[in-house]
C-alpha cells in the first residue's frame, strides 16, 4: 500500500474544476491515488468498499469528461459515491463516513452540490436523471442528466420504465450501465473499445443520419429493414440489442479501468447530438485491493480493517443475529413441511435466507431487486396451496406496497411476511431504517402483525406464522444481535392476538411491542425504586390487539404508556384508538405514547439514535414522572381557586 499522503496529485484536486485543468495523462496516477485513499478512508470508518473501488476509474472519466455539477451525475443505490465524495470537496470529512455527525454512506442532496439526488434504494437513477435532463431541455438551459446504475440494479423494473420513457429527453440523457458481473457482456478486449470508439465518434453519427435521411425516403419496407440492419450489426458485434429497442443508442462494451478507452468514448457521448445514449462498461468489483477481488462478497460491505491485511475487526462474540435466528428457524421447520418456501430481493445474507437456501435450494428463491414481483409471487404460491415467506427488510418492503394491499390483503392470501431491519438501524441511516411498517401494514384489514421482544419469542412467531394459513401475517425484528436468551428446542404457536405480562404492578403500566421490552423493564426497576408500582406488559401484537389486557391495565392503572421502534400511525394510535372508542380514559387514566420521533435520523451509533428518539429506559421513566407531575399541579391549581 502507498502511504495516505503520498497522494501529490489528489492532494491538488478539490473540485471536479481542478480535475479537468490536469492532463489525460496524469489521470492513471490520480486513480491510483484515489484507489489509496478509499481504502484508507474505509478502513478507518468501515463502510461499502468493493463496489467504490470499482468505479474509481469511471468516477475520475465523468468528472473530467462532464461538467458537473452542471451536467448532473446520480449515482444508482450510492453505495458507490466514496469515491466522488473525496473529489468532490469532502475529502477533509472522508474519514467520518457513516457515523453521527459525519458524512453519509451514500448520496445525499443537503450534503453537496454535487449530489443532486439522494440514493440508498436501487433502480432509481434513469428516472432521475431523466428528469433533470427533461427539466434543462424544456428551460433551455445548459446540463445533461448522467445515470451510471449497476447490473444488479437492472433486475428492478423501474430501470426499464425509465428507459422506455427516455426517448423525449434526447442527447441529454446518458445512462451509464457498470456491468461488475460480466452478466451481460461478452469479452471486453481491444477491438471492442475500438467499435465503441468509432461507433461513438462525430463522423460515424453523421454518417449513420445522412444515411438514415436517405433511407426515409425509401419505400416504408426497406427503410424498416435499413434501421433494424444498423441495430443489428452493432448488436452482433457488441451486444445492446435490448436498449436499441428501448430507444437508447448503445456503445460498448468498454473496460471500465482503462481510462484511455474511456475517455475518448465519453467525449464522443457527451458531443453526441444522438441520443439518448446507453455506455456500457464493465468494471470488477473490489478493483486494485487484492482481498477485494478475490472476495467480492465479504468486501461489499466492511468493518474497519487492516489495509495491509485485509483483515476486519471483529465484533465481539455473542447472542446470534435475528436474521440468522430467522433463516436457521425456518429451515428446521421446513424439514418437515414441504409447503414452506422463502422468497428474498437480492439479500439472502441480509435476511436469512441464505441459512435457508442452503438447507432448502429448491424452495428458496432470489428475485433479485424486484420487490414488488416477489410479493405478487409470493402471493401466488400462497393462492396454490405454498406456505411462502417473503423476507425483505422492512424499509424495501415499502416499495411493493401497491402489491401488498392488492395481490395479498384484499385476497387475503397467507403470504407471511419476515421483516428485518424494523426500528433503526445505526449507520445506515435513515434510508435503511424500519420506522414505517408497522403504521402501514396495522391499517389494512386481514392483516397479522407480530414484533418478538427477543430472539426466543422470534422463534415462537416463526413457527406461528408458518401454522397461520387464514390470511397474511407479518413479524417484524430488527437489526443486530439477539439479548441473548436461551432458543426454545420446540416453538410454541402463540395465540393471534394475545399478549403477555411480563412484570406485574398496580400504577403504571408500560405497554411494549417489540424489542423495547428489555427498556420497558429497565425503567420499571427504576419507577418501583420510586415507590411507583409498575406492571410491564409484552403485548406481541400490534393487530389485532390484545384488547382484553389493554382493557384491564387501562382501567386499573393511573398511568399507561406504550412504546414501540416505529413512527406515529403505529401500536400507539391503535391503542389510542381503543381506549377513544370504549371510553376508557374517561376517567382520567393518563395515556402516553412512545414512538420514533416525526424526523428521518442520520447515521449514528443505534444506542445513540435511541437516545435521540427519546426511546430508551431513562425517557420512559421521565414521561411517567412528568405525566404524575401533571396530575399533581392539575389538584394544587385547583385548591388555589378554591
Amino acid at each position: 500500500m502507498v502511504d495516505v499522503s503520498a497522494t501529490p496529485l489528489l492532494d491538488t484536486v478539490h473540485v471536479p474544476a481542478d480535475l479537468r485543468k490536469l492532463k489525460s495523462a496524469d489521470l492513471r496516477q490520480l486513480a491510483d491515488e484515489l484507489r489509496h485513499e478509499t481504502i484508507s478512508a474505509v478502513g478507518t470508518t468501515g463502510g461499502h468498499l468493493g463496489s467504490g473501488l470499482g468505479v474509481v476509474e469511471l468516477t475520475v472519466a465523468i468528472h473530467y469528461v462532464f461538467n458537473t455539477p452542471v451536467d448532473r451525475l446520480v449515482w444508482d443505490v450510492g453505495h458507490q459515491c466514496y469515491p466522488h465524495k473525496i473529489l468532490t470537496g469532502r475529502r477533509d470529512r472522508i474519514r467520518t463516513l457513516r457515523m453521527g455527525g459525519g458524512l453519509s454512506g451514500f448520496t445525499k442532496r443537503a450534503e453537496s452540490e454535487y449530489d443532486p439526488f439522494g440514493a440508498a434504494h436501487s433502480s432509481t437513477s434513469i428516472s432521475a436523471a431523466l428528469g433533470f435532463a427533461v427539466a434543462n431541455k424544456l428551460a433551455d438551459t445548459a446540463g445533461k442528466g448522467i445515470a451510471v446504475i449497476g447490473d444488479g440494479s437492472m433486475s428492478a423494473g423501474m430501470a426499464y420504465e425509465a428507459m422506455n420513457n427516455a426517448a423525449q429527453a434526447g442527447n441529454r440523457l446518458i445512462v451509464i450501465l457498470n456491468d461488475n458481473d460480466m452478466s451481460i457482456a461478452p469479452p471486453v478486449g481491444g477491438l471492442s473499445a475500438y467499435l465503441s470508439r468509432i461507433v461513438s465518434s462525430r463522423e460515424f453519427l453523421g454518417l449513420r443520419e445522412t444515411l438514415k435521411k436517405f433511407a426515409r425516403r425509401l419505400p416504408r419496407p426497406i427503410h424498416s429493414a435499413a434501421r433494424k440492419t444498423d441495430e443489428f450489426a452493432r448488436g452482433l458485434t457488441m451486444g445492446g440489442t435490448l436498449f436499441e429497442e428501448l430507444g437508447f443508442y448503445y456503445v460498448g462494451p468498454i473496460d471500465g479501468h482503462n481510462l484511455d478507452h474511456l475517455i475518448p468514448v465519453l467525449e464522443n457521448v457527451r458531443d453526441a447530438e444522438e441520443g439518448p445514449i446507453l455506455v456500457h462498461v464493465v468494471t470488477k468489483k473490489g478493483k486494485g485491493y487484492a482481498p477485494a477481488e478475490e472476495s467480492a462478497d465479504k468486501y461489499h460491505g466492511v468493518q474497519k480493517f487492516d489495509v495491509i491485511t485485509g483483515a476486519q475487526a471483529k465484533a465481539p462474540p455473542g447472542p446470534p443475529s435475528y436474521q440468522n435466528v430467522f433463516g436457521e428457524t425456518l429451515a428446521k421447520l421446513a424439514e418437515t413441511d414441504d409447503r414452506i418456501c422463502a422468497i428474498t430481493a437480492a439479500m439472502p445474507g441480509g435476511t436469512g435466507v441464505d441459512k435457508f437456501a442452503k438447507a432448502h435450494p429448491n424452495r428458496a428463491f432470489d428475485v433479485g431487486i424486484a420487490e414488488q414481483h416477489a410479493v405478487t409471487f409470493a402471493a401466488g404460491l400462497a393462492a396454490q396451496g405454498m406456505r411462502p415467506f417473503c423476507a425483505i427488510y422492512s424499509t424495501f418492503l415499502q416499495r411493493a406496497y401497491d402489491q401488498v394491499v392488492h395481490d395479498v390483503a384484499i385476497q387475503n392470501l397467507p403470504v407471511r411476511f419476515a421483516i428485518d431491519r424494523a426500528g433503526l438501524v445505526g449507520a445506515d441511516g435513515c434510508t435503511h431504517a424500519g420506522s414505517f411498517d408497522v403504521t402501514y401494514l396495522a391499517t389494512l384489514p386481514n392483516f397479522v402483525i407480530m414484533a418478538p421482544a427477543d430472539e426466543a419469542e422470534l422463534v415462537h412467531m416463526t413457527y406461528t406464522a408458518v401454522c397461520h394459513d387464514s390470511g397474511p401475517i407479518a413479524l417484524r425484528y430488527p437489526r443486530g444481535n439477539g439479548t441473548g436468551v436461551a432458543l426454545p428446542e420446540t416453538p410454541e404457536r402463540l395465540e393471534i392476538g394475545k399478549g403477555r405480562i411480563v412484570r406485574e404492578g398496580k400504577t403504571v403500566a408500560i405497554l411494549s411491542l417489540g424489542t423495547r421490552l428489555e427498556e420497558a423493564l429497565k425503567a420499571a426497576e427504576t419507577l418501583e425504586a420510586k415507590g411507583l408500582s409498575t406492571t410491564v406488559a409484552d403485548l406481541r401484537f400490534a393487530k389485532p390487539l390484545d384488547e382484553a389486557m389493554i382493557r384491564r391495565l387501562l382501567t386499573t392503572h393511573e398511568v399507561a404508556v406504550t412504546i414501540e421502534e416505529n413512527a406515529v400511525g403505529g401500536l400507539g394510535a391503535h391503542v389510542l384508538t381503543l381506549a377513544s372508542d370504549q371510553g376508557l380514559i374517561d376517567g382520567g387514566l393518563k395515556l402516553r405514547t412512545m414512538r420514533l420521533p416525526d424526523i428521518f435520523q442520520d447515521q449514528d451509533k443505534p444506542d445513540k439514535q435511541y437516545d435521540e428518539a427519546r426511546l430508551n429506559a431513562v425517557h420512559i421513566v421521565d414521561t411517567v414522572l412528568k405525566a404524575l407531575r401533571h396530575n399533581e399541579d392539575v389538584g394544587r391549581v385547583g385548591d388555589a381557586r378554591a
